[in-house]
């Protein structure tokens, strides 16, 4: 039975939004979510800037206290809930250890880097309504470079952060997972897909990476280059309106 628990998740099917939900399912927490409907602008409806003012997905709230909290920013939610319910270090370590320090490099990491630059690749690649090739270029770069260093890095260990799963793992595997569909495919670099293959035998993986709907893995694994594009061209409309509204503000 999941530990009750008063956090409510704010989530979409995205590499930031099923961080979370993978963490809470490790940790068998009770939770309950909410999905965002990006197409509908939902991100931007004042009840949910009350709870994370940049408009963005995922976001928490719980109690504490006696009171109602908020916490945005999916590192930041990582955190908070190791920190508070990680009592047994499943997925963490005891703070003020060399590993706890090195776990919390490689979520930096991954906040900073991975998943801004892949981000950037996905939408010069997939969304931009022309195909500019620098940008493409250099999103992709950056995005091999960093996947090299996870490679190397997971040659030497099984994990990030040594021979233990932990939050780093969980931060980085929904972005390196669906590099085919950014435009970088994970199997070019052997280790980190023996990675990605190993975690997604984990159950709480397999569960929480459907929160809030079908995780795509298995689908973009067998879709071509053509079939990826006209499915990011479905969706290109909505997107581009959401960045010419920020501009009319």
């Amino acid at each position: 039975m999941a530990i009750p628990t008063d956090i409510h998740i704010y989530t979409a099917q995205t590499p930031n939004g099923i961080k979370i939900s993978i963490l809470l399912e490790e940790l068998n927490l009770q939770y309950k979510h909410t999905t965002i409907e990006f197409s509908k602008n939902q991100q931007k409806e004042p009840w949910f800037l009350e709870i994370n003012p940049n408009g963005r997905v995922p976001a928490m709230t719980d109690t504490l206290d006696g009171k109602q909290i908020r916490i945005f920013e999916s590192g930041a939610m990582m955190q908070y809930i190791v920190d508070r319910y990680d009592k047994d270090h499943k997925v963490s370590y005891p703070f003020g250890t060399p590993e706890y320090y090195e776990t919390n490099s490689w979520l930096m990491w991954q906040m900073g880097g991975l998943g801004p630059m892949q981000g950037q690749l996905n939408h010069f690649n997939r969304y931009a309504p022309e195909k500019i090739k620098y940008g493409i270029d250099r999103y992709r770069a950056e995005v091999r470079r960093l996947y090299r260093i996870m490679d190397e890095t997971l040659k030497k260990s099984p994990y990030l952060a040594g021979d233990k799963y932990t939050i780093a793992d969980i931060a980085s595997w929904g972005w390196v997972a669906l590099g085919k569909n950014s435009g970088v495919d994970p199997k070019e670099y052997p280790a980190l897909n023996d990675w990605i293959l190993r975690i997604l035998k984990r159950p709480s993986v397999e569960k929480g990476r459907h929160i809030p709907s079908t995780h795509p893995y298995e689908s973009i694994q067998e879709m071509t280059e053509e079939q990826i594009e006209a499915k990011s061209a479905a969706n290109r409309a909505w997107i581009l309106k959401g960045q010419e509204d920020e501009l009319k503000r």
